[in-house]
């Protein structure tokens, strides 16, 4: 599933718009849906994402054994 189609699924969750986060992010509505169209999201991008609207990110390499490498 692409990113954007992700965020979609959170804002929905959340009750907040795309334009929130980007606004809570002090980011204009604009930039921030381009810069989720262009699919360039970091880590640090998607951890701000959650913290403005209440959620956790977990983001892991997990190796079979169950061994994790938290990015």
């Amino acid at each position: 599933m692409r990113i954007d189609s992700q965020l979609k699924i959170l804002c929905i969750k959340s009750g907040i718009s795309i334009s929130e986060i980007g606004r809570r992010l002090n980011k204009t509505p604009q930039a921030f849906s381009q810069k989720i169209k262009r699919g360039n999201m970091t880590v640090d991008d998607l951890r701000d994402i959650a913290m403005v609207s209440g959620c956790t990110l977990e983001c892991n390499f997990v190796f079979p054994d169950g061994e994790k490498i938290t990015i």
